[in-house]
């Protein structure tokens, strides 16, 4: 009798498996590209063309171009930091590194905007200089920045952990110098996991809406990042335009989902 069972309970698991993968998946994503074709590819393109949504996506892209790159060298920094010296308060490092994970992306918009905004702890002092930081892109760059910040490090972490460190010391024993054991040692035994941790950090990075939608103040072709210019969009009917934009950012998943397969493979085989 279990060996009836067996069969019936595998196919019902799969079968529960795919129905919620459509469900969840399939569906809403099949639906973006619906309402963003209603009015034909024609429609789709014009909508793509708007100079809003253009400025959206260039800001997107430049606000990605100044996170990702920050948060990788801080990942680096921070993982070789973490995983070969012993030092007092370095598990409330790692706390703190895994903190954006725990406040919600709005509060930390929010705390951002307490201390940067006009009437924050540090508003006198960058009005005086000039200096805006609160909608304005560099808000939306230091928002951007804390959300993506553990990404690159939480990958390193248990991949330089369990690599361990004698071919580091073997090096340095040999005579080689800290820049030489990182670019031919460490580098070479973590580049899967630091481009699978920077693709991570990429898409999280265009896809932040939380925390930059307090700091952005919604100012349409200047601070609106992609996610911002579709909700717009969508709140002031314009179906098309909304989900023509949010094809972008779906484009953007499926690219970071066959780059993500294919690193995982790579760190499996490594």
């Amino acid at each position: 009798m279990r060996k009836n069972k067996l069969p019936f309970s595998k196919f019902l698991l799969i079968g529960l498996a795919y129905f919620f993968a459509i469900l969840v998946l399939i569906l809403p994503i099949a639906t973006v590209f619906i309402e963003a074709f209603a009015h034909g590819i024609d429609g789709y393109v014009k909508a793509l063309q708007d100079k809003d949504t253009l400025s959206a996506v260039w800001l997107t892209i430049k606000v990605a171009l100044i996170a990702v790159p920050v948060n990788t060298l801080f990942g680096l920094i921070a993982a070789f930091t973490l995983t070969r010296f012993e030092f007092p308060g370095k598990n409330t490092i790692i706390t703190i590194l895994d903190s954006p994970f725990a406040v919600s992306p709005v509060i930390s918009g929010l705390i951002f905007l307490l201390i940067f905004g006009r009437q924050g702890w540090l508003g006198e002092t960058l009005m005086e200089y000039d200096i805006k930081v609160v909608f304005n892109t560099p808000g939306l760059v230091i928002a951007t920045i804390f959300i993506t910040l553990p990404f690159v490090a939480r990958e390193l972490i248990p991949l330089m952990q369990s690599q361990g460190k004698e071919e580091e010391e073997a090096g340095i024993l040999l005579g080689a110098s800290l820049f030489q054991t990182i670019r031919k040692i460490i580098l070479p035994n973590i580049k899967w996991g630091l481009m699978y941790g920077i693709i991570l950090c990429n898409a999280r990075a265009m896809g932040e809406f939380g925390a930059v939608s307090v700091l952005s103040g919604h100012i349409r072709g200047k601070t609106n990042t992609l996610p911002l210019q579709i909700e717009m969009l969508y709140n002031e009917y314009n179906s098309v335009g909304a989900f023509s934009a949010a094809t972008l950012l779906v484009f953007l998943s499926l690219l970071t989902l066959v780059l993500k397969i294919f690193l995982e493979k790579n760190i499996r085989v490594k």
